[in-house]
């Protein structure tokens, strides 16, 4: 059960970090000015646990076939990377809003639900997924990623309703990045020195 409840725990965290100020967060504010904010919740939860679901199975393939050290030293890295990218930004360019834009499907749910699918496809917060699902099992990791993507589109969703586009976000991105910068170096401690000892 403390296993479960760690890999829940550190997804959750982990791919909250990552959506702060992602792209995918600038869709779920974009749509939630068309739209009624809980059917775009209902459309992003059900659209990242699609995406999620193949990132922890991808995981799993590749847990089974990495030795643990090598996993924990290749995540650290790998999010000493996303704390790179966050500092860089995401942005929705002009492409992806046509993109989004032409994917009106009559339901608001299923539009919802196939432009939040398209915006993730590869994305960090994807990528974080198969980075911590590799080193815990796959149910906690698809839990926790789920809820962590869906609970910091949230809070996207009503700050950007209550002040617009005026959000400080420089200040998350920076606060992200280095909440990523002090995980990857930890998990890079960690699996260096189980590969040395």
């Amino acid at each position: 059960m403390t296993a479960f409840l760690v890999g829940l725990g550190f997804s959750t965290l982990a791919v909250f970090i990552a959506e702060m100020g992602d792209k995918t967060q600038l869709v779920a504010m974009s749509l939630a000015t068309r739209y009624r904010a809980l059917t775009v919740i209902l459309g992003i939860t059900a659209a990242t646990a699609v995406v999620h679901i193949a990132s922890v199975l991808v995981a799993e393939v590749l847990g089974a076939a990495l030795p643990t050290d090598w996993i924990t030293f290749v995540a650290g890295v790998a999010f000493l990377v996303f704390g790179a990218w966050t500092l860089r930004g995401d942005e929705m360019t002009d492409k992806d809003e046509a993109r989004a834009a032409s994917r009106r499907i009559k339901s608001v749910f299923l539009t919802v639900f196939t432009v939040f699918f398209v915006a993730e496809l590869g994305d960090k917060t994807m990528l974080t997924t198969i980075t911590v699902g590799a080193r815990y099992d796959w149910l906690p990791v698809w839990i926790g990623s789920t809820v962590g993507m869906v609970a910091a589109d949230a809070i996207a969703i009503a700050v950007g309703a209550v002040l617009g586009r005026k959000l400080p976000e420089r200040a998350i991105r920076i606060g992200a990045a280095t909440l990523f910068f002090v995980a990857g170096a930890v998990m890079v401690g960690q699996g260096a020195w189980m590969l040395l000892s």
